[in-house]
């Protein structure tokens, strides 16, 4: 906060939460407000909107769309664009060709520094190494151009030469050997039932040629199929243009042949700067030979030079969000004052459930119900979990919806209801999870009487069926014994009193008649001793008696509805909220709209074609008991004349004491 303050003129303007951000109200008397400021319009100018007075998030969103069009833009990297003249732009295409290259904040390939560097630094050990076989040519260059080709010839055939020569001085040290030097007989007995080519690359592991003891290796005709082109190459690449036209290699030829290319060999293994030698050593020494190095140096300085500025172009962006959305943050997650006042939704509500005739506008998405249930739980507040699938798409989402008007007898795992989100998409919704709490006062007072009826139903539910089972067990024991009246045994002599009901049973039944009796004449008598007051004072105690019931299930519900808060709700979403976002019983009923119809309408004659004719006896009985409520308290104060039912006044009497003189039996004076 006071870091964007700091960068406005008028830091009022964080709360309008306008998207775009006048220039004119950056604050450039400050350094980096002076910076930000530059940045803006060097962003502007870069769109080809100089003349622009604002900016917004889509001028700053794109940064290659940004610089596109410029050849510097305070990264360090330059691209071709960026040189003044052909010869420079053609240097940064071989370093690129040559050593890859870095993206520019434009988009385009560009080099770096680094780049520049190691491209001068192999063209320089290149050239450095190339001078050396120029300067011993003789030596390391035994046959000019030609011996690159010579060397490659002798290291295809160098494995299977000294093979050759290592076998034949095996054989003049023990003739004994040579036989098995030159292969064994069943060898080629297996080779002979296949189909050889003229490669024959069965026979690669064969001997170059016949071993024998002291024997020089034939250049032409002889040799080990397998090898014929490679000694043929060898002969003409290496073996006649360094010891000349000759048809057989001695084994001192061969050591004088290896010692010749030796050097080129040891100069091939320190070659440098390999990496630029595809532009050949002309072109090398032309890029060496000139000023492109200290050229694109000072390109590349040119470059980061802006870097202060251009890097200011996410300080710009980040200016740009605070002056649209800190106030909008500050509204909803500081003061709330959006989700309080209302003007519509806050930040965190996803959408509307509409579920049980009802829209909870108190939405929020949800990743994982359980986890979030054990720290909602805490908000005091009846909150579904619902699952939302929109269908065509399979798009799913899970949110939870507090319920803060109506009732709960309805909701329950497994209902059915119709989800919008903020966008106006729709998502079929299922409730999977309840966190029960009080939702109305009103709810908690009938709570006792429904909990009764409910018990009351269950039990009568419950002995219902136990009678039907009963009467099925009787009916199915009349069906077998009507079956069975031809087989009815006789009464056992032993127990003649079988079938009979026995006295103590009578007994039983007798007593507990009685205790029945007696409970309920104990009720009787004290509920006579109500119906014997007044009916205004029967009112009042009735009243009485059903606030003592109500009254416990009123007070925990006003007590948790008092502490109903939607902090823990957002806590467990992720949100650090450290606030007690209160939501009281009316705000609470205006996040839960119940479904009735508009002021002054009926509902349509076609609806109501098959509708239950409504019971009027539950009004006459109210309007009864108000009369009688009423005429009875009258006749209590005595408003109620005698000769319409009114109860007599009692007459007041007003003694007269007389002094007695007991001598005279006189009245005495006083």
């Amino acid at each position: 906060m006071r870091w964007a303050a700091g960068l406005l003129k008028n830091p009022d303007e964080l709360v309008k939460g306008q998207a775009t951000l006048p220039l004119a109200s950056i604050n450039d008397a400050t350094p980096e407000g002076h910076t930000v400021l530059a940045s803006a319009r060097t962003i502007l100018a870069s769109l080809g909107q100089s003349a622009a007075t604002e900016i917004s998030l889509d001028d700053t969103g794109n940064t290659a769309r940004i610089f596109a069009q410029t050849a510097f833009n305070g990264d360090g990297i330059i691209v071709a664009e960026s040189a003044e003249d052909d010869a420079t732009r053609a240097v940064v295409a071989d370093i690129i060709a040559t050593h890859g290259s870095d993206v520019d904040r434009s988009g385009k390939p560009g080099i770096s520094q680094a780049r520049v560097d190691a491209f001068f630094t192999d063209a320089a050990a290149f050239d450095g190494w190339t001078r050396i076989a120029e300067s011993n040519a003789a030596t390391v260059l035994p046959i000019g151009p030609g011996t690159a080709a010579a060397s490659a010839a002798v290291k295809a055939v160098r494995t299977k030469i000294d093979d050759f020569f290592g076998r034949c001085r095996l054989a003049a040290f023990d003739p004994r050997a040579t036989a098995a030097l030159n292969r064994e007989e069943k060898e080629y007995l297996v080779l002979a039932t296949k189909d050889l080519t003229i490669t024959a690359a069965e026979v690669a592991g064969f001997p170059l040629f016949q071993i024998a003891p002291g024997r020089a290796l034939p250049l032409g005709t002889g040799v080990n199929p397998a090898w014929a082109a490679a000694v043929d190459t060898f002969r003409a690449a290496a073996a006649v243009p360094l010891l000349g036209d000759r048809g057989e290699l001695t084994e001192s030829d061969w050591a004088m042949l290896q010692a010749r290319l030796a050097p080129y060999d040891a100069w091939i293994a320190a070659k440098a700067g390999a990496g630029v030698e595809k532009l050949g050593i002309e072109r090398i020494r032309a890029i060496l030979a000139g000023t492109a190095r200290e050229t694109l140096t000072a390109l590349i300085a040119r470059d980061k030079a802006l870097e202060g500025e251009v890097s200011a172009v996410g300080t710009v962006e980040k200016l740009i969000r605070y002056h649209r959305d800190l106030g909008k943050l500050c509204r909803n997650f500081v003061n709330f004052a959006d989700f309080y006042g209302r003007p519509h939704k806050a930040i965190f509500q996803s959408g509307t459930l509409f579920l049980d005739q009802r829209s909870c506008e108190l939405c929020l998405d949800v990743t994982e119900a359980g986890r979030h249930a054990s720290m909602a739980g805490m908000a005091g507040t009846y909150l579904a979990y619902v699952d939302c699938v929109r269908k065509g798409t399979g798009e799913k989402r899970s949110i939870v919806a507090a319920f803060t008007d109506g009732d709960s007898d309805n909701l329950m795992v497994g209902r059915n209801g119709l989800f919008y989100d903020r966008q106006g998409l729709d998502y079929d919704a299922t409730i999977t999870k309840i966190i029960e709490n009080p939702i109305s006062i009103r709810q908690a007072f009938w709570s006792p009487y429904k909990k009764l009826v409910r018990l009351i139903e269950e039990q009568v539910a419950k002995r219902a069926a136990a009678a039907d089972a009963d009467a099925s067990a009787q009916l199915a024991a009349a069906a077998d014994t009507a079956a069975n009246l031809d087989k009815t045994k006789p009464v056992d002599p032993k127990k003649p009193d079988a079938g009979k009901i026995d006295v103590g049973t009578v007994a039983a039944m007798g007593v507990a008649v009685g205790a029945i009796g007696t409970a309920f004449a104990t009720l009787f008598a004290k509920m006579t001793g109500l119906f014997e007051l007044p009916f205004w004072k029967m009112t009042i105690a009735l009243s009485g008696l059903m606030l003592l019931i109500s009254g416990p299930s009123m007070l925990i519900a006003l007590l948790k509805l008092r502490k109903r808060n939607l902090g823990p709700i957002l806590d467990a979403n992720g949100w650090a909220v450290n606030a007690k976002a209160k939501v009281n019983v009316p705000f609470g009923t205006s996040l839960t709209g119940v479904a009735q119809l508009p002021p002054g309408s009926v509902a349509s004659a076609v609806d109501d074609s098959f509708a239950e004719t409504p019971a009027k006896w539950p009004k006459l009985v109210l309007a009864a008991w108000v009369v009688i409520f009423i005429l009875s308290l009258a006749n209590e104060f005595g408003f109620v004349p005698e000769n319409f039912g009114g109860t007599p006044k009692k007459k007041v009497t007003t003694e007269k004491t007389v002094l007695v003189d007991v001598s005279t039996n006189a009245p005495a004076s006083k």
